[in-house]
């Protein structure tokens, strides 16, 4: 297995209140890029959020076997940390996950 640093891009329909950032920032902790090499050395935040705008990056750590299965991992992990903080699917449409980083040895 390998892992993968994978960007989820999306935008929340409906601006989420600092407490709802929070907990997702938390519920996704596990999956912290800055625990791999490749993370730490681009100082990688989990949840990025643009200036101005709703838009926001998730970057995500996740092993997987091939670039396929660390993307679907990563928009799966994404889905359901939204899901546990109250923020219903429908007002974050998620772009299109992809590999940002392989931290191989």
């Amino acid at each position: 297995m390998t892992v993968y640093v994978v960007t989820i891009p999306g935008t929340f329909l409906k601006e989420p209140s600092a407490s709802a950032r929070t907990e997702l920032v938390r519920a996704l902790r596990p999956a912290d890029p800055r625990t791999t090499e490749f993370g730490a050395a681009e100082d990688l935040d989990i949840l990025t959020f643009y200036p101005d705008s709703t838009a926001f990056s998730l970057r995500l750590e996740v092993e997987a076997h091939d670039n396929a299965s660390a993307e679907a991992r990563a928009r799966q992990l994404a889905t359901d940390a939204l899901r546990s903080v109250g923020i219903p699917e429908e007002e974050v449409p998620l772009g299109q996950p992809v590999i940002t980083g392989i931290d191989a040895d």
